[in-house]
């Protein structure tokens, strides 16, 4: 399989593009002015601890408290009831986790004013707060440290035993005998002087995190980890990656020392894309996302699926659509669901769905037909790394999957509340249209030579450009343009229009979203 990243930086997002043998398999947008909190860790203060709920909130300095679950606390130092305290063995601890799951009076040391560090593992989501864990892990290129436990693991991806057994000789006789080390994928078949620099900086950050943390009495941010772009080439860069293209220089640059410090040999596949087309427009990603956008998803048969997300769940209904067949109707709808559960598991990736999800499939009265659908999204489901349970169709032709939750979905994440239908709906952010407004004017900047243009926009996203210097002069800027806002109510939010500041004001293009 030949993979490739691609990542885009615009102004307002920075975008990430997964592509598996020519097919989008996964999207990352991160708002340049907003916060990513995953794989943060704070110095905390516990405000509440709840048996009833068997949790605690803790204060990190974000507008709400962070859920800390017990059984979250890793730490055998919080753990009153843990007779193998000492032994952070990875069976143990499986041992402590199942144990607490079946035991519903769990006490934990833990008290209302106590200071603890907690990592983040899932965003604030829905008016919730963050999710932490006292287990906190700080991730490297070839390791993860883990200074609670005292454990060696060795990715399972790693499947050949004699390199299984020298990292892990390796790593014992290198690590702290307090810390924990976890080797990564990517670590198979590093030399030592790699491993033992990686460990070496990893421990250098912790540290740092301790240090930061004396000199802060109160609730503080101690360790910020990387942001979307370089967690993606540190967490994902394996060996299978066969080239990752970047269209921003000082992004390249910056991944390139990056790669020079941990993987020189893979410092070649990296490629700075110069061209003036905007590369998401060039690869085809950018009609990809549009779709993403809309609940309707067309198959190649001619069926397609619905998905709506709503705060409880996801539903997912297959319908045959355009689809006629030659044979009975049995084997028609047999076809349709296995087709089908290939685009749900990519589609789930594509979008990052997550909690709870219902997939409608097409009635079928064959048991075995049921088994083979069953059989065919779980074998789709291997390829994503977010962790999912799946059981089979029910009776009623439903099958329930739940999918791990860490950061907002694709849909939260590039559209904002809408005024109007008060979050029935959906409508683009400010910072995505900021991004079209700039890819449309690379486009036509590279066939025109216009120096002064008109921007038509809604009347609230005028007011908005108007007040943002920084944002309408970097369009301007970047595309050597001369460009005046007016407000116009006839311009949907989402809509943006173009004129010709001299030709009487003619109307270059007027751009508009699909609404079906």
């Amino acid at each position: 399989m030949e993979k490739e990243i691609l990542i885009n930086e615009s102004m307002g997002e920075s975008r990430i593009a997964i592509i598996e043998d020519g097919t989008l398999v996964e999207v990352y947008i991160e708002k340049q002015d907003q916060q990513r909190m995953v794989g943060n860790i704070y110095k905390g203060k516990v405000e509440n601890v709840l048996p009833g709920m068997q949790a605690a909130f803790v204060d990190i300095g974000y507008d709400i408290n962070a859920f800390l679950p017990f059984s979250e606390i890793e730490n055998p130092a919080y753990l009153m009831d843990s007779d193998d305290a000492d032994d952070d063995s990875p069976k143990n601890k499986s041992k402590r986790r199942s144990g607490r799951k079946s035991n519903d009076n769990v006490n934990v040391d833990l008290k209302t004013g106590q200071s603890i560090f907690v990592q983040v593992i899932k965003e604030a989501f829905a008016g919730k707060g963050p999710r932490v864990t006292t287990e906190v892990a700080i991730p490297g290129r070839l390791l993860v440290l883990v200074p609670n436990s005292k454990y060696i693991g060795i990715s399972k991806k790693i499947w050949d035993k004699y390199e299984r057994r020298r990292l892990k000789k390796l790593v014992s006789s290198l690590k702290d005998k307090e810390a924990g080390i976890i080797v990564r994928t990517v670590a198979e078949g590093k030399s030592e002087d790699l491993i033992k620099n990686d460990l070496q900086n990893l421990e250098k950050n912790w540290q740092n995190l301790l240090k930061s943390s004396d000199q802060k009495k109160d609730v503080a941010l101690v360790y910020e980890d990387l942001e979307t772009a370089s967690s993606v080439i540190r967490d994902l860069f394996t060996p299978d990656i066969s080239k990752i293209t970047i269209d921003s220089k000082k992004l390249f640059k910056k991944i390139s020392n990056y790669l020079e410090d941990v993987s020189p040999n893979m410092a070649s596949r990296l490629e700075h894309y110069k061209s003036k087309k905007p590369l998401f427009e060039n690869k085809g990603i950018e009609n990809e996302i549009d779709k993403l956008l809309r609940p309707k998803v067309w198959l190649k048969s001619g069926a397609y699926l619905i998905i709506e997300k709503t705060e409880a769940m996801v539903v997912v209904d297959v319908n045959s659509g355009r689809f006629v067949g030659k044979k009975n109707h049995e084997e028609n709808s047999l076809k349709i669901n296995l087709e089908a559960s290939k685009e749900v598991a990519r589609q789930l990736r594509l979008r990052d769905l997550s909690g709870l999800v219902v997939i409608d499939f097409i009635d079928m009265k064959n048991e075995s037909n049921r088994k083979k659908i069953y059989y065919e999204l779980r074998k789709e489901l291997k390829k994503d790394r977010a962790k999912v349970a799946v059981s089979p169709i029910s009776d009623f032709g439903l099958l329930e999957m739940t999918r791990q939750r860490i950061r907002l979905s694709l849909l939260d994440s590039m559209s904002d509340e809408c005024p109007t239908c008060k979050g029935a709906g959906r409508i683009m952010s400010r910072e995505t249209l900021i991004t079209r407004i700039d890819h449309w004017l690379r486009r036509y900047k590279s066939k025109n030579r216009k120096l002064k243009l008109k921007l038509e926009l809604h009347p609230e996203i005028a007011d908005f450009m108007k007040n943002n210097k920084k944002a309408l002069r970097g369009l301007m800027w970047q595309n050597f343009t001369y460009i005046t806002v007016e407000a116009n109510p006839k311009i949907l939010r989402d809509e943006f229009k173009f004129l010709d500041s001299k030709n009487n004001g003619k109307v270059i293009e007027h751009v508009s979203i699909e609404r079906k």
